[in-house]
């Protein structure tokens, strides 16, 4: 997006704004369907959990997406913004047998990823098709938070285990309709993500009559002007060819299923945030701005890298900055970084803020969480209006302590 349309949207809100780019989430999702063109039955389902507002779901539903989702709001929220059931996939990680039997109630397709957990709906509900998650033990991500199908994992069914499913499945008779698996976010080697697809097509070929192969994501996407990113043509081409042989040696066309979050909505995402102060320290020169680690968690909590750039003088001279937040704790979003000369004042953009950056906010330290901006056909919708205080205090409840209680 132009700066000068980030600056003014800037301009218009009192605090900090997320603003999205609605025509690079398009570009992204075309990228990964043309780079699966060769795949008959190709299924792209956004992971919501990367972006959840209901507008950006809207868009992804008026693209044909279907949806991955981790709890039962995420799937209310999918429905309510024009999901139909069938193309979300519920994919829960230690939840209640209650909350799978609700969401299953839905329309829903289920994912399980624990044995106890699938011989105990599979025993209750036979007559409803399962995905079973499957853990390939595949160390893959760039941070050991987000990789998730290596051996101690939490997540997904261990391969070795396969045959505890099979007698689960015919002691109770229930179906199997798909195989899922996810290694973890930010795989940069293809040639990582194809091994744990050879045992995937090894695990489905255990099972009749699927409907599906779901292989996850976790798609690098660029950080940095340099950056390495997943290159998914290449990927495209070697799995479509891989999976083509498989269907025929399955005997059946089956869908190949995605389930992209960052991917489709990492790049389209900018942070925008005004400079409070500049305080010069015997060694730093800290540029504080108006948000913290309430408002964007991810350089604290995974190391992430966020370009910064003034965009209220892009052509400044640079110099060296540590831009830190207003929460009362050590919130550094980077450090030294060359950025244009920063005034009091100034708008700073944060790039690559569409993914778990908004969905991961808080209140903490009662701040108001930020508002939300979908830029679409070339006009800015407001898609989220900044919180109030009022928003803060809306389910708490204050107790009367005006009545003295007598102590005998």
């Amino acid at each position: 997006m132009d700066e000068p349309i980030l600056k003014s949207i800037a301009d218009t809100f009192e605090g900090p704004v997320y603003v999205y780019n609605g025509d690079q989430i398009q570009k992204q999702y075309n990228r990964l369907k043309n780079a699966f063109s060769g795949v008959e039955n190709l299924q792209i389902k956004y992971a919501c959990k990367a972006l959840s507002n209901i507008s950006i779901l809207g868009l992804m539903n008026s693209m044909g997406s279907g949806l991955d989702t981790v709890s039962i709001e995420e799937v209310q929220i999918g429905i309510k913004a024009g999901f139909d059931p069938k193309k979300i996939i519920f994919t829960p990680n230690g939840v209640s047998m209650e909350e799978i039997e609700r969401v299953a109630s839905l329309g829903v397709q289920i994912n399980i990823d624990n044995l106890s957990v699938l011989e105990q709906f599979g025993s209750k509900h036979p007559e409803i098709p399962v995905c079973i998650r499957i853990n390939p033990h595949v160390m893959a991500g760039g941070n050991s938070n987000i990789s998730v199908g290596h051996i101690d994992s939490k997540f997904g069914i261990s391969i070795h285990q396969i045959p505890h499913i099979i007698r689960i499945v015919e002691n109770t008779k229930m179906r199997i309709n798909g195989v899922h698996m996810h290694t973890g976010s930010d795989i940069l080697d293809i040639e990582v993500f194809l091994h744990a697809a050879e045992i995937l097509f090894d695990t489905a070929m255990k099972f009749e009559n699927l409907d599906f192969i779901d292989f996850g994501s976790g798609f690098k996407v660029p950080y940095t002007d340099n950056d390495i990113e997943t290159n998914i043509e290449e990927l495209g081409e070697k799995l479509t060819q891989r999976f083509n042989d498989f269907c025929k040696n399955y005997g059946e066309k089956i869908n190949l299923a995605f389930e992209p979050g960052k991917f489709l909505v990492s790049e389209a995402g900018y942070f925008l945030t005004r400079v409070n102060s500049i305080k010069q320290t015997t060694s730093t020169v800290f540029a504080q701005v108006n948000s913290g680690f309430n408002h964007l968690i991810r350089p604290m909590l995974y190391g992430s890298h966020h370009q910064i750039k003034n965009i209220s003088n892009p052509k400044g001279k640079e110099r060296f900055y540590t831009v830190v937040g207003y929460i009362c704790e050590t919130d550094t979003f980077g450090s030294n970084r060359k950025i244009a000369e920063i005034n009091e004042g100034d708008i700073l953009m944060f790039k690559n803020a569409g993914a778990y950056c908004f969905t991961m906010s808080s209140n903490y330290n009662s701040r108001l969480r930020p508002a939300e901006v979908l830029w679409h056909k070339n006009k800015a919708h407001t898609i989220r209006n900044q919180e109030t205080l009022d928003d803060i205090l809306s389910n708490q409840i204050l107790i009367d302590f005006s009545q003295k209680v007598e102590v005998s």
